[in-house]
């Protein structure tokens, strides 16, 4: 199987391992816009690949052929493709945009696959302007070891491509939960208001950062707080989806935080920018940010 993954950021590269970890997968397109993205989401499976060799978690051989595997470039090499899986910015018009250019421009596979891996938006919708219905396959960060495949039919999407993707989540040692199209599917709608309600807690002054997290540790027995995994997942993130699941649903309950939207519009995302609610050191230590607290 040749498996073609657009997008090479976070969620893209690690889905591309994922793949390129299976006996059934033969090659993986990485593609990006630019050719230097794709690599540099190449590069960072290997320097995540070399950091388990040299732990030995894994032999130089085995971290060699993953990585030979993976092609990186843009979406013009995933010809041969028989399944696509976007994983590019969460924005209809560039979702819909991207499988539009692959369909009638790239792909010559007529019984090619294509997969989106948003995390809220509607399969439905994505698929409207299209040849070919896609169908929701989404993987959960870090993809290469988080065994949950969300697999998401859209009201279009053939059952055959349903049960297609199912066995493909399989062979590579997933597990599948099949959803209907709905704002969030399963688990985004249930964690990510968690995720608003915990800022709402630390907005209206309840709770400290760490108090929030460790309540949440202790009490509920979850391995990272609230804030923490609002951190890990990306505040852009977190607010997007509370976005789209308060348009789609028009309930009030998932009105975004202020908090939420005030350090997104300042760049603090997070664990990938070093700062959210709590800072992140270079030895990889982090302390929260005392502004937001008490």
């Amino acid at each position: 199987m040749k498996v073609g993954v657009i997008g090479a950021g976070t969620m893209g590269s690690g889905i591309a391992q994922a793949f390129a970890q299976s006996a059934e997968v033969e090659t993986v397109y990485l593609c990006d816009i630019k050719q230097e993205f794709a690599e540099g989401g190449k590069a960072r499976i290997a320097k995540g690949l070399n950091g388990r060799v040299a732990k030995g978690k894994m032999t130089q051989e085995a971290a060699d052929e993953i990585i030979n595997k993976i092609q990186a470039g843009l979406n013009t090499q995933c010809v041969d493709a028989d399944l696509i899986v976007e994983a590019a910015l969460e924005v209809m018009g560039v979702k819909q945009k991207t499988f539009k250019e692959l369909q009638e421009e790239i792909v010559k596979n007529p019984n090619c696959i294509y997969a989106s891996n948003t995390s809220s938006l509607s399969i439905t919708e994505i698929s409207k302007p299209l040849n070919t219905p896609v169908i929701g396959m989404h993987f959960f960060n870090p993809a290469p070891v988080m065994k949950l495949v969300e697999v998401n039919a859209g009201y279009t999407t053939p059952q055959e491509d349903v049960a297609k993707v199912v066995e493909i989540a399989e062979k590579l040692g997933k597990t599948p939960v099949q959803v209907k199209e709905a704002p969030g599917f399963v688990v985004n709608r249930i964690l990510i208001p968690m995720i608003n309600e915990g800022i709402f807690i630390l907005h209206e002054g309840t709770s400290s950062i760490e108090g929030i997290d460790t309540a949440m540790k202790l009490g509920a027995n979850h391995p990272m707080g609230p804030l923490e995994l609002g951190d890990l997942v990306g505040l852009d993130i977190c607010l997007y989806i509370m976005e789209t699941l308060y348009d789609e649903t028009d309930d009030s309950k998932y009105r975004p935080c202020p908090l939420l939207r005030k350090m997104v519009r300042a760049n603090h995302l997070g664990r990938k920018t070093g700062i959210g609610f709590y800072r992140y050191n270079e030895d990889g230590t982090k302390t929260p940010v005392d502004e937001l607290g008490f």
